[in-house]
């Protein structure tokens, strides 16, 4: 399992198919925060990727396991409902 305390504010995440999906704001609890302006048409509020998502810490870049578009249907809300629970 990664080291969450390896993430930091600003750092890139992409996809496991290297396609950007967001900027971390910072980690909270078993969760990293992405920045508002990441979260499409829910910029009101921040949406989440689980730790369990993070496959590696390289650089100043989140590598996730699963491609792009996989990942942002598994993004949280605050709440931990994940966004596909949404649609």
């Amino acid at each position: 399992m990664v080291d969450l305390s390896q993430v930091s504010e600003h750092m890139n995440i992409i996809g496991a198919d290297g396609v950007h999906i967001g900027t971390v704001d910072k980690v909270d609890g078993d969760r990293i925060k992405m920045t508002k302006a990441d979260s499409g048409s829910h910029s009101d509020h921040h949406h989440y990727i689980s730790r369990g998502l993070v496959a590696a810490i390289e650089g100043d870049t989140v590598r996730l396991s699963a491609n792009a578009d996989a990942a942002v249907l598994l993004e949280e809300e605050e709440s931990g409902s994940s966004i596909a629970d949404k649609k």
